[in-house]
């Protein structure tokens, strides 16, 4: 008798067990059984280009500064130790730029996949809030990685010269209003904006002045053009150490280690008292990347600061290595883009 099914057809090659007939309803059952094998093994199956391996080629990280600086000497340093257990080489690319422009609109523009970052910095964060027609939305093209580490700032007079402590520099100011000159490297670095910080916490009149890097500056401090400057201490601790310049105050929420014995400005209480302004720099990818690739930098570049070599390579730079997650080193970038738009507002400072 002819069996008919109302479900597929059973295919030729599917014979029946010798010596057993199968009922209608057993022969679907076991069918289906089967159908159900392949399915679920097939499954568990992914195509070779859904989950791209990572990373599948060298990475580069783009540093918007130029070779030599604190900057590029710490991606340098951390891309060194992260290559081993990545399994690739990751090279360094300097693109210097005003407002470091050039390098950012390189990595928003590159493929989100992990294999080109940015070096992002306190410098990114002044950029976003000064520069009215970047190429790209700070916030939205990239995604952060990690920190990787922060520096100290430092008000620096002559050695000599009429103020020995922060006291004095605040008296002198106030009794003679805008006759105090403070030097700064590059309009709208840091350092400039963090000296236009101090004045307007300190409600002082006075001048800022922007000179052509950190050399101009330390020329002008020691030649009596101006009378105090606002710059990274690391970069002045030859001078420091030599006598020639003397520090009056780090700007920071403590006393910086390699000087100890020189105040916090919040430690002057008052209108200083919540007073912080420290320099950074970390790693950002593109925005799209994959959470997983994020993911698998941040704990790599984790691992890279925690090595005692890698440490001590920063710290003699007067670098603090600091790493963190994502979601805090994106905390991070938002947090001084806000600060530096405020000061910018309050300090009248044209947009660019």
């Amino acid at each position: 008798m002819e069996t008919r099914y109302s479900g597929p057809s059973v295919p030729a090659s599917v014979a029946p067990i010798s010596g057993i007939q199968l009922s209608p309803i057993s022969r679907r059952t076991c069918l289906g059984g089967l159908a159900g094998a392949v399915a679920g093994a097939l499954a568990g199956v992914q195509p070779a280009w859904a989950q791209p391996a990572f990373p599948a080629r060298p990475l580069r990280i783009v540093v918007p500064n130029a070779a030599g600086g604190a900057a590029d000497i710490t991606a340098r340093t951390v891309a060194q130790q992260m290559a081993g257990p990545l399994g690739q080489s990751v090279v360094i690319e300097n693109k210097p730029s005003a407002g470091g422009v050039v390098a950012g609109d390189l990595v928003a523009r590159a493929e989100p996949d992990g294999h080109t970052l940015l070096l992002v910095s306190s410098g990114t964060a002044v950029s976003a809030a000064l520069f009215q027609s970047l190429p790209f939305d700070t916030l939205k093209a990239f995604t952060p990685v990690s920190l990787l580490a922060t520096f100290d700032l430092a008000l620096v007079v002559r050695e000599g010269g009429r103020f020995k402590t922060l006291a004095d520099l605040l008296a002198y100011s106030k009794a003679h209003p805008g006759k105090l000159n403070l030097g700064t490297p590059q309009l709208g670095t840091t350092q400039h904006l963090a000296a236009e910080l101090f004045k307007v916490t300190a409600g002082l009149d006075a001048q800022t002045v922007p000179f052509n890097g950190t050399p101009a500056v330390i020329t002008a401090l020691r030649g009596g053009e101006v009378d105090v400057m606002v710059d990274i201490l690391g970069g002045l601790m030859p001078q420091i150490a030599s006598k020639a310049l003397r520090p009056l105050a780090v700007l920071g929420a403590q006393r910086a280690p390699q000087l100890p014995g020189v105040p916090a400005v919040r430690e002057s209480g008052g209108v200083f008292t919540g007073f912080n302004v420290t320099s950074w720099n970390g790693l950002a990818v593109p925005a799209r990347t994959p959470a997983a690739v994020v993911d698998r930098l941040s704990r790599e570049v984790n691992a890279a600061l925690a090595q005692p070599e890698v440490k001590k390579r920063l710290q003699d730079l007067n670098l603090n290595p600091q790493g963190s997650t994502p979601a805090q080193a994106a905390e991070h970038l938002a947090a001084d883009i806000r600060r530096w738009s405020d000061v910018i507002t309050r300090a009248r400072i044209p947009l660019q």
